[in-house]
């Protein structure tokens, strides 16, 4: 896969009140032809190279949420980069065109594998990511985009799925995944019914893969986003499943980052 760094277009700090700075960049890189926009975030206070996180977004591409959550991650002192899968300026707005776009990278599973891919190596390039330590994280759209990432064999610690479909057309390819697995399942999540989290598991298991799912009550898909409102219908807030959820992905990520 080819990796161009093309620029940096801006960047921001924002102070703390522990005197440290939140620093982000805007970065141009490449799939092939085509150009994407990510987003890096990171910590100026933490010196020296420091464990990197992929993020992924949901299906209406990289938006406010997921650089909210790449900011997050960057005040625990990691590197976190957020991946554009859909291209530089392509954000729908409409459920009906966040779908559709969607859907055609559910379709295209290497496509999809290609732009996450891209997104790795886009994190790896920045300075001060020490590249022996990745992982990925994934909301929603996100959560099936970093899954892929495992199965297409990438060399990371682990992967955190939040809210994600957990589907796959070429169960086999769980052999290949290299690192841990977290999947953060809203238990009463009408998208990602029963038989699709078995047949994960299952996969899970054939492959022998050192994976945990954890099934919140009463969440529904989409539990860590404020913005979910129940439109559409199914996808809805949880504070506690997000705090709850939050609070796992920390505790895995300590665990694979020891």
């Amino acid at each position: 896969m080819r990796f161009l760094l093309a620029s940096i277009i801006a960047l921001t700090g924002l102070a703390s009140s522990a005197g440290a700075a939140l620093k982000t960049q805007t970065v141009e890189y490449k799939q092939g032809d085509a150009l994407l926009e990510g987003y890096l975030a990171y910590n100026d206070s933490f010196k020296g190279k420091r464990p990197g996180i992929l993020v992924v977004h949901e299906w209406k591409g990289l938006n406010g949420y997921a650089k909210r959550r790449a900011d997050m991650l960057a005040q625990l002192g990691y590197m976190a980069f957020a991946a554009d899968i859909y291209g530089k300026g392509i954000r729908p707005q409409s459920i009906a065109d966040a779908g559709a776009l969607a859907g055609k990278f559910k379709a295209d599973r290497a496509l999809l594998r290609a732009r996450v891919n891209a997104g790795l190596d886009a994190l790896k390039s920045q300075a001060n990511v020490d590249t022996s330590q990745l992982a990925a994280i994934g909301y929603c759209f996100g959560g099936t985009a970093v899954l892929e990432l495992a199965r297409s064999g990438a060399d990371i610690k682990g992967i955190v799925s939040f809210h994600g479909g957990l589907s796959s057309p070429t169960p086999q390819d769980a052999k290949n995944i290299k690192g841990k697995v977290l999947a953060l399942h809203g238990a009463a999540d009408p998208f990602v019914k029963a038989e699709e989290v078995a047949a994960f598991e299952k996969e899970m298991t054939d492959a022998k893969v050192n994976y945990r799912l954890i099934k919140y009550p009463g969440a529904m898909h989409g539990f860590t986003n404020p913005d979910n409102k129940g439109v559409p219908p199914g996808a809805l807030y949880n504070e506690a499943a997000d705090k709850a959820s939050w609070t796992e992905m920390q505790k895995f990520f300590k665990e694979i980052f020891s």
